[in-house]
């Protein structure tokens, strides 16, 4: 995919030659001087006239007439270099490979050393690279019926620098790692519901598992029925698909300790059983298990890189149906933990699959809890499309998923969690909680009934029920699954401190 190369870039042939170009009044320099001498001071013109510009993000074409190499120069704006950051070049990157797809190019070479900056390396540089080559080429390959028309994409790209080759190399493979797995959720997510069921989704998990020499669990129902796991039981009682309790382990360290637990939403379609959804809202919900996906997608980079962690990802699957056996508003079922819960709204289903989830990772042995779950609509209200919700009980852990999240480039917000919001999820007559207090304040409650059974474990909890789709194309990826929390998750494992 990579080949990396310390030759001069222009004496190589390649369908097109990305190059960096800064907003500097200097004169170029490095490469892109010879690169104006072999143009005859043209490229300078070009820039002054504007047919070249070094905006952020501004993509520019130019035809080399035979004066290089390479058939064409395409120049990536990145604006001022003391104000560029990693997010910034990975999106310009990403922007440009969707215009070297759109152009229907299959080679492509990059002059990285254009790209370096005083405040990103060369391996800053490789690892957006390959990050977002992987990420903007993202197609979900769909069910139409294919044209004979050969595809034409990238299908190698030159990496072309005077840095050292082996950690540009590891850079490349680093980024490209976190972008791959990305693309992996994101094709879960947008698999639909009847070819995504949780027996698929367990024999997907245990594909990744047999790929990484993961120790994998996969609980069935009678075993389910056993541990009294009654709240994720209660959401499969109304469908024809038997539910699966996914359980991946990677064990990191020479000793199971400090180990982090990965929690994520399995639904694979919900229909909101008898708190129906609208006709135009129930559309879409195979999105639903965006959770699950994301904790996957981050145990395929923990498979990939092998960081010294210690990782258990538990994953309650299930679509939530209706029928005659289907769980109602007013029941009350006992979860695994013990706490009995009475049963307002089963359209609030995910918090319940998530509090036997929890459990059952501090049963594995897990110190430290992260839930990722499509879990409200509320938080929409609140945070609008772009950002993640996040609630948690522990300042220091949740520093650390906070500081992933701004490395990924995955924005979160954090709500409060207060005990009057405790009070509300604990305020049934009949039972120990209720799963749906009420409207106001909807994502804080759905976050607070799952942390009543993280109890005192350090834990995160991130409704992406936002972010986990987009209806807009954007620099990193097409309209649909985003992968969300793929990237954050893995970083958080890969930089983990345990709090002492």
């Amino acid at each position: 995919m990579f080949n990396i190369s310390s030759s001069n870039p222009f004496n190589e042939s390649q369908e097109c030659l990305l190059i960096g170009l800064k907003d500097t009044p200097e004169k170029f320099s490095g490469i892109l001087t010879e690169l104006d001498v072999k143009f005859e001071n043209g490229l300078t013109e070009l820039v002054k006239s504007g047919d070249i510009s070094a905006k952020l993000k501004e993509i520019s074409k130019v035809h080399t007439l035979g004066k290089i190499a390479s058939k064409r120069l395409v120049f990536i704006g990145l604006g001022k270099e003391k104000d560029l950051k990693f997010d910034e070049i990975k999106e310009a990157f990403g922007k440009a490979f969707k215009f070297v797809n759109k152009n229907r190019l299959q080679s492509a070479a990059i002059a990285l050393d254009s790209f370096v900056t005083e405040s990103l390396s060369h391996d800053d540089v490789a690892n957006a690279l390959s990050e977002a080559f992987a990420l903007a080429t993202y197609e979900f390959a769909g069910y139409k019926q294919k044209s004979n028309e050969p595809e034409k994409k990238i299908e190698q790209l030159s990496i072309f620098t005077e840095a050292d080759k082996d950690e540009i190399e590891a850079a490349l493979t680093v980024g490209y790692a976190y972008g791959k797995a990305t693309n992996s959720a994101r094709t879960l997510v947008n698999l639909p519901g009847n070819m995504l069921t949780a027996t698929d989704l367990a024999k997907y998990a245990e594909e990744v598992a047999k790929k990484y020499e993961f120790e994998v669990e996969i609980l069935e129902k009678e075993e389910m029925e056993k541990l009294g796991m009654g709240a994720f039981l209660a959401v499969n009682q109304g469908s024809a698909e038997p539910p699966k309790m996914i359980v991946l382990k990677y064990q990191g360290k020479e000793e199971w300790k400090d180990v982090i637990g990965l929690v994520g939403k399995g639904v694979t379609f919900d229909t909101g059983g008898y708190s129906l959804k609208t006709k135009a809202g129930i559309v879409g919900m195979k999105t639903d298990m965006g959770g699950a996906a994301a904790v996957l997608g981050a145990m395929e980079i923990i498979g990939e890189l092998r960081p010294e962690q210690n990782v258990v990802a538990v994953i309650p699957s299930t679509d939530n149906m209706i029928s005659g056996s289907a769980f109602k508003p007013d029941d009350v079922i006992t979860s695994m933990s013990g706490k009995t819960i009475e049963v307002l709204n089963t359209d609030a289903e995910g918090r319940l699959a998530l509090a036997d989830a929890i459990t059952y990772a501090k049963h594995h042995g897990a110190n430290y809890l992260v839930d990722v779950a499509t879990l409200t609509g509320g938080v929409i209200t609140a945070l609008g499309l772009d950002k993640t919700g996040a609630l948690t009980n522990h300042e220091g852990f949740f520093e650390q998923v906070l500081e992933a999240s701004s490395e990924s480039g995955e924005f979160i917000w954090r709500l409060p969690l207060t005990e009057n919001d405790k009070k509300r999820v604990r305020g049934s007559k009949i039972a120990d909680l209720n799963n749906s207090p009420g409207s106001e304040g909807h994502a804080i409650m759905g976050g607070a009934f799952v942390g009543e059974f993280a109890e005192d474990t350090p834990w995160v909890h991130l409704d992406i029920a936002g972010t986990a789709v987009t209806s807009k194309e954007y620099d990193l990826g097409p309209s649909g699954a985003t992968g969300v929390m793929v990237r954050t998750l893995a970083l958080l494992v890969e930089r983990f401190e345990p709090i002492k």
